[in-house]
């Protein structure tokens, strides 16, 4: 595969495919609410569109960076997701990072978000729907996270090694600066979990697909075949 590997300010036009890594914790906590049984994420520009959608859709769940905040009704947390039951449910999803990264490139024919969680599940997508190209945006530290890099390397790898092993690439992301600051406590609406679970590789069997919805940039899953035996290696 033909991977560039991008910052969020790097981007000088839209890629044709577009990868866009937060592995802690945005898209961790995406494919979660996914797993917790919520329907769509939208991916708001804003705090401010974010409660103002929550206030147009009351049922809608809205979540956040950082500490509790009045008008939303969790934060970004894996630890703490996994605890709510988001059947058929909508999420309104902002963060630092990850959100932006997918806004960035919402004029892409193909956007994917994704972390370690949701890792063969894309790399499979890519290796059907790619092209033989893709662009990662590598969302943390201005494209220098760690974890977001090693993340994206090997999805990318995986896209066309399958047999590609994980366990250097994991590593790197929980020696990272930001897996150390969530295990220390530095930054605030963190579960003690949250870095294992950031780091659970395949957790889920879909990938995240987004695309724009009447303006809105939504995030939904989707699952690709999974190949029959020897296929994989072909």
């Amino acid at each position: 595969m033909d991977a560039r590997f991008l910052g969020i300010t790097e981007l000088t036009e839209t890629p044709s495919v577009a990868v866009v890594i937060d592995v802690m914790r945005a898209f961790t906590v995406a494919a979660w609410a996914f797993g917790q049984g919520a329907e769509k994420i939208v991916l708001a520009e804003s705090l401010d569109e974010a409660l103002a959608l929550k206030a147009r859709h009351p049922d809608w769940v809205a979540l956040k960076d950082g500490p509790p905040a009045p008008g939303f009704d969790t934060v970004n947390s894996p630890g703490l997701l996994r605890a709510l039951d988001l059947t058929g449910r909508t999420v309104v999803q902002k963060t630092t990072a990850g959100t932006v990264g997918a806004l960035a490139v919402k004029e892409a024919s193909l956007v994917l978000c994704a972390g370690f969680v949701v890792a063969e599940a894309t790399a499979r997508l890519l290796r059907t729907r790619a092209g033989g190209s893709a662009t990662f945006v590598v969302t943390g530290e201005d494209g220098q996270a760690d974890e977001d890099l090693a993340c994206a390397e090997y999805i990318a790898r995986r896209a066309t090694e399958p047999r590609t092993d994980a366990a250097d690439f994991i590593r790197r992301a929980g020696e990272s600066r930001a897996a150390t600051e969530l295990a220390e406590g530095v930054r605030q609406g963190v579960h003690p979990d949250d870095v294992a679970l950031c780091l659970e590789l395949d957790r889920f069997p879909f990938a995240m697909v987004a695309a724009l919805e009447d303006s809105l940039m939504v995030l939904r899953p989707t699952r690709e075949p999974v190949p029959g035996p020897g296929e994989e290696s072909r």
